[in-house]
């Protein structure tokens, strides 16, 4: 892990789109601000986590029902 010390108003640039600002420091809370490409999905890591978590379940169940389609149409020949 790469680890960088910045005050308030100082910036770090990510490759060539992305540059992540220190906008404020208030005790343990820090506010960032981020600035990058649209096409570039920007989450908390918590939101991020339930997102794969969901399309984790997402992707079983249509395995699952795909699975189970297989063994009906077996059983209707």
């Amino acid at each position: 892990m790469l680890v960088l010390t910045r005050k308030t108003n100082e910036s770090i640039k990510i490759g060539d789109d992305i540059e992540i600002t220190i906008l404020s420091v208030s005790g343990e809370q820090i506010k960032i601000g981020i600035e990058a490409p649209k096409h570039i999905e920007i989450h908390r890591k918590e939101i991020y986590l339930d997102i794969q978590s969901e399309n984790n379940q997402a992707s079983q169940t249509s395995i699952d029902l795909l699975k189970q389609l297989n063994i009906n149409l077996k059983n209707t020949r």
